[in-house]
């Protein structure tokens, strides 16, 4: 018997998925684009260091940390310091991020934002302290839509940056070409665009609507989370659902239809949820954890993911699967479920 179509995922429950900025890619072609962009007064930098990119010193001085996340409601946001083109003195890869869609106390919409990449003692030159750099796993669900939107860009386009130093061909050294936004071999001239990595990741639901969470051989043994996995090449994304359960937990499911994407670079990953059932002939107790990746696996109810929160740790609130789960909930999990 199919189930109903999910709902998708409402956009501010993916908080990765938020954003606030035209990405402007008819512009990266103007060889002259970062000329035009330092003659104009109201550029602003978006410094990265590590992966980490600098916060208000306001917003770090109200800040209380939590467990798995940035500070709570009455703390106030989280916002990223977006700097005047002079405070910047070096980096190792420029790329033009786009225009702000919003206006902000700091800078009006429209502003042009560039990321730099620092070293570290160009970091250091320009904020020692280093609770001014933020973490984006930490920090997302306190960002506004707009600084969201620029950390995850910035931290994603970094990431491929350090990884494609050097042709896939014939290994020789690329050059930064299109704002940031290609890379060039050297030798033969090939041009190499940036890739996102697809993975799938499930909420699997039994005949009695309980959900499927494992404990990855990665994990203290305590935390739980949905079972996921990448897409192989020439394999959709229901397949991928199909594939990967089977292999992780022993199992067939049916029924995979989609409910939302976030992108997750870390370091280039696409994050796309997904729901599935356990097949009919499947029986509950049959999970089979394959001990290399996932080395248990458990079904909660409501009721019973709620009585279990001080054993075990779920995921944290930047991730999809926390937003899958809740969605599965009916609510936060930092409150008892609504049972009929």
């Amino acid at each position: 018997m199919s189930s109903a179509p999910p709902v998708a995922l409402p956009l501010a429950a993916l908080p990765l998925s938020r954003h606030a900025v035209d990405r402007d890619h008819a512009a990266r072609s103007r060889p002259a684009l970062f000329d035009e962009l330092w003659e104009e007064p109201g550029t602003r930098v978006l410094a990265l260091w590590k992966g980490r990119a600098l916060l208000t010193a306001a917003s770090v001085a109200a800040a209380t940390p939590a467990s798995d996340g940035w500070a709570a409601p009455d703390a106030g946001p989280a916002e990223l310091e977006l700097l005047p083109v002079e405070r910047v003195t070096s980096a190792t890869v420029r790329v033009y991020l786009g225009r702000t869609l919003v206006a902000t106390d700091r800078e009006p919409a429209g502003t042009a934002v560039v990321l730099e990449v620092l070293t570290d003692a160009a970091a250091q030159e320009l904020e020692p302290d280093e609770a001014r750099w933020g973490n984006l796993r930490t920090v997302a669900t306190a960002l506004s839509d707009r600084d969201a939107g620029l950390f995850t860009e910035a931290l994603a386009i970094a990431n491929w940056h350090a990884s494609h130093t050097h042709c896939p061909r014939c290994g020789n050294p690329t050059v930064v070409e299109q704002a940031g936004w290609v890379r060039r071999c050297f030798e033969d001239g090939s041009e190499v665009f940036p890739r996102t990595d697809p993975a799938v990741i499930v909420t699997v639901l039994d005949a009695d609507d309980r959900l499927l969470l494992g404990s990855n051989a990665m994990w203290e043994n305590s935390r739980y989370s949905l079972l996921a996995g990448f897409v192989e090449p020439g394999e959709s994304f229901e397949s991928a659902v199909e594939r990967e359960i089977f292999e992780e937990a022993g199992i067939r499911v049916v029924d995979a239809q989609y409910k939302g994407s976030q992108p997750w670079p870390f370091p280039a990953s696409v994050m796309v949820g997904m729901t599935a059932r356990l097949a009919d002939d499947q029986p509950a107790a049959a999970l089979d954890p394959d001990g290399e990746e996932i080395l248990d696996l458990r079904w909660f109810s409501r009721v019973e993911l709620w009585e279990a929160r001080d054993q075990i740790i779920l995921p944290g609130r930047s991730s999809i699967a926390r937003a899958l789960i809740e969605d599965w909930y009916g609510g936060s999990l930092d409150e008892p479920p609504v049972v009929p």
